[in-house]
């Protein structure tokens, strides 16, 4: 599969390669360069979090936790 390269430089990744890797709207990407190729993946820090655990245990222990430290924060 081929896409040309637009005037900006961009370059559209064809859905069923951003459907196999999970990289969806909002998502970083990395670029390297191996030999003669450019090659792109999701980036590690690149999907948040966000809603994924919510409702759970870990989201109600993290609220406690950001809580009593502010609690703490305030009395010194």
């Amino acid at each position: 599969m081929t896409h040309r390269v637009g005037t900006k430089g961009q370059v559209v990744i064809p859905k069923e390669l951003r459907d196999a890797l999970g990289i969806e709207p909002g998502d970083e990407v990395s670029f390297w360069r191996e030999d003669d190729h450019v090659a792109v993946r999701p980036a590690e820090h690149g999907r948040t979090l966000r809603g994924r655990f919510r409702g759970t245990a870990l989201v109600d222990a993290l609220v406690e936790e950001r809580a009593a430290d502010r609690d703490r924060e305030d009395a010194q």
